[in-house]
């Protein structure tokens, strides 16, 4: 095919890209001599998705790189600017929760959850907790058997929680300052590995009540007492350094790799993160970049266990941590635990992965010679939501290969606000594909509309004033809003879907996914709409401060429960107080019109 360029690739690192009949690259690789590599996917057999992807290869282009460092950094950056198809697909990402400790300007716990973890925001972050119930319950615990602020917002005078003994009385009091330097330092001896405070301290608790014969809450912290027992006996390791470290194993068959990370923090195991993608090219340069792409989102410890498969020189100068391999002892069972893991996963999540793959494959075939097209890489998918004419809003959804590719997902406000379907088509489809064609983006095979003809009307009447040649079909549904039919732009012929076929069962989880996606980003419109219309009404906000406050709080009962002191963040502290007050007397007003 293309046997004289192949020949002329250098024996040196660097990465390269495969690219499709369409100039789109499919895949980006990365390689200690690129001659080798890239030639290895011509000369040799392949199966699965390698042999697919060779299948679809046009043509190769590579950079050549000064060192494999160099080259693998090449490869994450291409792979983040391009999201070529056949590079793995990471599940979404998901933010763990954490038990948060803020000192300043009173103690207090919660559980937050963050994307990006920065050090030097010098947070006090204990976790992460996969499981956010046992986080939520032992903030509760500690609330109880301590007296941090409790409260959202602050109080004019003390509440409750200060005549039990549950709160220091932030709002009017002040706290001595060696009660709370001695309660900070139980709490946080307690959340680094310290269990016997808490146990401690609730067995304290219960004698308390129990010679005041309160046995009502003695007994309920002797359930809190158990749960924490079990918890604490659960997430006991026998490394006993109390350093913050994650184990990662690894197995791979079939062209799957499945990857297991173990959290420990403070000598316990506080749970784990499990991903199982399918590969291909080595699974040892993905097992890399997996672990690269996951330390660029989460917290990275003080070490972390690795397999010997894993490029550790390089791996540590990227994410500035100790990567060790150990040979042998606890944490090398440690380490052997989590590959036994790996494995375990696999093996019972691979035949289901498989079946999951061949059907939607199936589907999207059959979807491909229903309507007689060469090629269904891409599908892109439109809906449009409003609310009496009002906050209207339009939203795409892609799908790669019979998959979501949530990168590639769009939102649009409207700027017609009024209940016109045919011109709101017109609207979303003329800022989508004009943007597609000056930044020479990738075009669709496919259009999907939610929708009749009317829609399809409105989307081809754009695409032809852009001179753009892509199939549009309507998903329309009966009179009881269920998915009835298709209906194909060539021709305007109506194809009955047989209800139990792949095809339809792929085509309604498409419309379910871009009508959820757009019912969401419309709920959050309208809510920010009302949030603008309030802070009209208070002086001193303008569009700027009007823009800050909704990005930072979302919403005015977010606003309502925040302090004086995180609303002068952002607005000055006498517009802040105004803006309480005026939110408070909204409220007791609509308390009393119910």
């Amino acid at each position: 095919m293309f046997k004289e360029k192949l020949k002329l690739i250098p024996h040196l690192p660097g990465s390269y890209q495969m690219k499709n009949s369409d100039d789109i690259i499919i895949y980006v690789g990365k390689a200690k001599d690129l001659n080798k590599r890239v030639n290895s996917y011509f000369n040799r057999p392949h199966t699965g998705k390698t042999a697919k992807m060779v299948s679809e290869i046009a043509d190769f282009e590579y950079i050549v790189a000064s060192s494999e460092l160099e080259a693998f950094l090449l490869e994450f950056n291409l792979i983040k600017h391009y999201d070529p198809k056949y590079n793995i697909l990471l599940k979404d990402d998901k933010s763990y929760p954490y038990i948060e400790y803020i000192k300043t300007p009173y103690p207090r716990l919660q559980v937050s959850r963050y994307l990006n973890i920065r050090k030097k925001d010098k947070k006090l972050l204990f976790g992460p907790y996969p499981n956010a119930y046992a986080a939520r319950r032992i903030v509760s615990l500690i609330n109880r058997l301590y007296p941090l602020k409790k409260c959202d917002s602050m109080p004019k005078k003390v509440c409750l929680y200060y005549h039990i003994g549950e709160c220091l009385g932030y709002c009017e009091k002040k706290p001595d300052s060696e009660k709370l330097a001695l309660m900070e330092e139980e709490i946080l001896s307690f959340l680094r590995g310290n269990g016997d405070i808490l146990k401690n301290k609730i067995i304290e608790k219960m004698n308390l009540y129990s010679s005041n014969l309160n046995f009502e809450m003695a007994l309920e912290l002797k359930k809190e007492l158990n749960y924490i027992s079990i918890v604490l006996d659960k997430q006991k390791m026998e490394l006993h350094d109390y350093t913050n470290r994650d184990v990662i194993g690894y197995y791979f068959n079939k062209g799957h790799l499945s990857i297991q990370i173990l959290f420990l923090r403070n000598g316990r195991m506080v749970g784990g993160h499990t991903d199982i993608f399918p590969v291909i090219g080595e699974y040892q340069d993905e097992l890399d970049y997996y672990i690269m792409n996951f330390y660029s989102r989460h917290e990275i410890p003080k070490e972390i266990l690795v397999p010997n498969e894993v490029n550790t020189n390089i791996l540590a100068e990227i994410i500035k941590t100790n990567l060790s391999v150990p040979i042998k002892g606890k944490k090398k069972n440690l380490l052997d635990m989590a590959s036994l893991n790996a494995k375990i996963n696999l093996e019972n999540e691979l035949e289901i992965i498989e079946k999951d793959e061949e059907k939607t494959e199936v589907a999207n075939n059959e979807l491909k010679e229903i309507l007689g097209l060469k090629k269904l890489d891409r599908i892109d998918l439109f809906d449009n939501s409003n609310l009496f004419g009002n906050f209207t809003v339009s939203c795409m959804v892609v799908f790669k290969n019979g998959r979501p590719a949530k990168k590639e997902y769009r939102k649009y406000k409207i700027s017609l606000d009024k209940n016109d379907d045919y011109h709101t088509m017109e609207e979303v489809i003329y800022r989508r594909y004009y943007r597609a064609l000056v930044d020479k983006t990738e075009l669709p095979d496919l259009i999907i509309v939610d929708g009749g003809i009317n829609q399809i009307n409105a989307c081809l009447n754009i695409l032809n004033e852009l001179n753009l040649k892509v199939r549009v079909c309507g998903l329309r549904k009966n009179d009881k809003h269920r998915t009835n039919d298709l209906i194909d732009s060539n021709g305007y012929r109506i194809i009955e879907l047989d209800k139990t076929s792949a095809v339809f069962h792929y085509l309604t989880r498409m419309q379910d996914e871009v009508h959820r996606y757009t019912i969401s980003y419309h709920r959050t419109i309208r809510s920010k709409g009302a949030i603008s219309s309030v802070l009209d009404n208070i002086e001193g906000i303008g569009a700027k401060r009007k823009k800050e406050l909704i990005k930072t709080f979302g919403s005015v009962n977010k606003m309502l429960s925040a302090s004086i002191e995180e609303l002068s963040e952002i607005i000055p502290t006498n517009v802040a107080i105004n803006l309480k007050e005026y939110l408070n007397t909204l409220k007791s007003e609509q308390k009393n019109n119910k």
